[in-house]
């Protein structure tokens, strides 16, 4: 069973930038695809990017892009978020989710393992 921690969250003021890391417990990198997700209170838990095996396609949800950059080292397992300009409306609870698909997803039901998610508040 694939298990995925994350770290990296914190508080950080409007404008800053934080990284977040999600490591694999296994190999994992070239079977599963890993995507980031957000919660925030009391709002669904939105899927914010996602690297596609396939080709390398990257999705970011709209009020993420340009400031959010995911990437991956598959020797070390391990999938990044680069977070920058950040704002309030970014707060929440940050997680990262694998399935076994070469595709991308936004949708939070198709993954099958979830980290125990990273605080991430955004305040001045």
């Amino acid at each position: 069973q694939v298990q995925l921690v994350e770290s990296g969250g914190g508080l950080v003021q409007p404008g800053g930038s934080l990284k977040l890391s999600c490591a694999a417990s296994e190999p994992t990198l070239d079977y599963y695809t890993v995507g980031w997700f957000r919660q925030a209170p009391g709002k669904e838990r939105e899927g914010l990017s996602c690297i596609s095996l396939n080709d390398g396609t990257m999705y970011y949800l709209d009020s993420v892009k340009g400031r959010f950059t995911a990437s991956k080292n598959n020797a070390q397992d391990t999938v990044y978020l680069q977070m920058n300009g950040l704002k309030p409306e970014d707060t929440g609870v940050y997680y990262c989710a694998a399935f076994p698909s070469r595709y991308c997803s936004e949708h939070a039901g198709n993954y099958d393992y979830w980290g125990q998610g990273t605080q991430v508040t955004v305040s001045s």
